[in-house]
């Protein structure tokens, strides 16, 4: 008895041990979280330039009312508001194009949707590079395919007109594969029995559609939109590669301009301040997305 009552005692103990074992990534990674945000909400209350390192001190809110009272800031808004709907919308519409496309379960689809992967596999800044070199106006493959039609010196990302467009293709190129492989998995787990009683009936295609796909399709519609939605407000790497913020301030998004806050002009508090404006608006976006979801859930369920 004695010794079964030792046997069991370990293994009791591990058993009350294990939800903390297996909670302790979660800690680990939380707090890899909250310091490096806690220690820019430090930064952004106070004066602190790397080349003036003696004048640090506590100064409250100015660097919030300075980047409020400045054009550039409003820009920088408007820059990172405009490229992270447009690039939305576009890879949206694309993303379920496709998955529509390869919805039926055939060989050539199963292969399509791997091959769509790779992309995904590939860095940001390596994708940035690659297109860089594609849109070069001197050897440039894509700018000899619009010289062949007769479109000549196009910018690409060296001229301040086409520069949006240059980095959200190579966006849409990296990214809507993502859209598309969550819709896909969203379309074919959807249940069959109203598509067969529909085509029974039959009901238009498009009625189909806009009245039985897309509403079940939603949530994963939704679930997409967040997270490229968050993604593409807090883009840097394809960017800074294409344009590092340029031509002039057409690309300036938060993160390159709070990154050459920090890097170009050693500005550590205002840099935080704006890494904090970003947080502000990824946090109430991301919020709303949530309780829609919520929302979608519970109507779903038949609750709401």
């Amino acid at each position: 008895l004695s010794m079964g009552a030792s046997a069991s005692h370990p293994r009791s103990s591990f058993n009350t041990a294990l939800p903390y074992l297996l909670s302790l990534p979660a800690l680990l990674l939380c707090i890899g979280v909250l310091v490096p945000f806690f220690t820019a909400v430090v930064y952004s209350l106070q004066r602190y330039n790397l080349s003036f390192p003696d004048d640090r001190a506590f100064i409250g809110l100015d660097n919030y009312i300075s980047l409020l009272l400045d054009h550039d800031f409003w820009t920088t808004v408007r820059v990172s508001l405009t490229y992270a709907f447009s690039t939305l919308v576009v890879q949206l519409l694309l993303g379920l194009a496709i998955a529509l496309s390869l919805q039926t379960r055939t060989r050539l689809n199963n292969l399509i949707g791997v091959l769509l992967i790779l992309p995904l596999m590939v860095a940001p800044a390596i994708a940035s590079l690659m297109w860089k070199l594609m849109t070069n106006s001197s050897f440039g493959v894509l700018s000899y395919f619009l010289n062949a039609i007769g479109i000549h010196d196009f910018g690409w990302s060296s001229a301040p007109e086409s520069a949006m467009f240059t980095v959200e293709l190579v966006d849409t190129w990296v990214y809507t594969p993502f859209i598309t492989v969550l819709l896909l998995a969203g379309l074919r787990a959807l249940p069959r029995a109203p598509f067969e009683a529909a085509a029974l009936d039959g009901v238009p295609g498009t009625f189909v559609f806009f009245r039985i796909t897309l509403p079940m399709l939603m949530p994963y519609i939704l679930t997409a939109t967040m997270f490229r939605m968050l993604d593409s407000l807090q883009q840097f790497d394809i960017i800074y590669s294409m344009t590092q913020g340029g031509p002039g301030d057409s690309l300036t998004v938060f993160q390159v301009q709070a990154y050459m806050q920090a890097f170009s002009f050693s500005n550590i508090g205002r840099s935080a301040a704006l890494v904090m404006f970003l947080w502000a608006i990824t946090y109430a976006l991301s919020t709303g997305f949530i309780t829609q979801w919520l929302k979608l859930r519970q109507r779903a369920r038949g609750q709401a």
